[in-house]
This record gives structure tokens, C-alpha cells and sequence, in this order.
């Protein structure tokens, strides 16, 4: 299994178009753990589907608060991401 840095970066780069739709809630699962709440996923400026897969994601997550493309923090190759700490209920269920 591949272990990796919960640090509020996830670079999409090094990963399968495919697994993207299970590794960015994954991801945001960890972070919220760790109570991070405010994150950077790097997604590249490219033809745009990394981009568009993210945001559709992120679109659809109660978890998430709020989410733009990075201006100082990446441009459009990046989107910095606000996260809901965890409520009580789900710090006891994690």
C-alpha cells in the first residue's frame, strides 16, 4: 500500500486519471483527521479534465466549505480547498 504525506498538498501528477475520484475524498478524509482544514490540490494547467475531475468531486462533498482556483498559490494548475472540521459525532466514528 502507498503511503503518503498528510501535509494539506495533494499533487495530482503522480497519480491515474482513474484514481482520482476515490483519492481526493480519501485525502480530505486525512486531512480533516489531522485537522487540517484548508488545502491545496495541484492538478496542472493541461488540457483541464484533472481540473474539472476535481472540482466535480469537491462540488459534491459536504466536507468541503468552499473551493477556487489557487491565485498566488499555483494559478489555474491548482485549487485551494476550505474543509468543515469534524463534528463530535464523526471525530468518535473516524
Amino acid at each position: 500500500m502507498f503511503e503518503m504525506p498528510i501535509d494539506g498538498t495533494l499533487d495530482l501528477h503522480s497519480f491515474r486519471p482513474s484514481d482520482v475520484k476515490t483519492l481526493v475524498p480519501d485525502y480530505i478524509a486525512e486531512c480533516r483527521r489531522h485537522g487540517i482544514f484548508g488545502i491545496r490540490i495541484i492538478h496542472g494547467k493541461g488540457t483541464g479534465a484533472l481540473r474539472e475531475t476535481a472540482h466535480a468531486i469537491l462540488g459534491r462533498m459536504d466536507e468541503v466549505v468552499s473551493f477556487r482556483l489557487a491565485r498566488d498559490a499555483g494559478g489555474w494548475g491548482a485549487t485551494v480547498v476550505e474543509l468543515r472540521p469534524m463534528t463530535r459525532e464523526e471525530e468518535r466514528d473516524a
